[in-house]
């Protein structure tokens, strides 16, 4: 059974906000906004898409019946783009605090092969 549109926007939001679920208060209401946009934007791209895959990027458009068709660009592609753009933008966003707040809460441990990140409770390695 496929979700419904609301229903994809709040799992998204889910996602995201387990995510994001160790910010303080303060800097949570202002990712709280970020988180809800970068939701609905998700969702209305992936309906985008479905769209234009199914339909195609042009249509035939004809100003008059007097005129002859000619193609053109498809209006839902034009608002893809422009919300696509949007899109990774507030996810720019979004990353860049996530690295901020990753900085802040990590430990670094060097020895001669590996680094270990401990971050809270659970701890990352990667070689060199």
């Amino acid at each position: 059974m496929e979700l419904s549109r609301h229903d994809r926007i709040r799992k998204e939001q889910s996602r995201l906000t387990r995510i994001f679920k160790n910010i303080d208060g303060d800097k949570y209401k202002s990712v709280e906004g970020l988180i809800k946009r970068a939701s609905f934007m998700r969702i209305t791209l992936e309906d985008y898409e479905s769209d234009i895959n199914e339909n195609g990027s042009v249509e035939l458009f004809s100003q008059s019946d007097k005129t002859e068709p000619y193609e053109r660009e498809r209006p839902v592609v034009r608002l893809y783009n422009t919300m696509n753009k949007n899109y990774q933008s507030i996810m720019k966003q979004l990353r860049s605090l996530l690295i901020i707040i990753m900085i802040k809460n990590m430990k670094v441990r060097k020895s001669s092969y590996e680094k270990e990140m401990v971050f809270k409770e659970k701890t990352y390695c990667y070689f060199f």
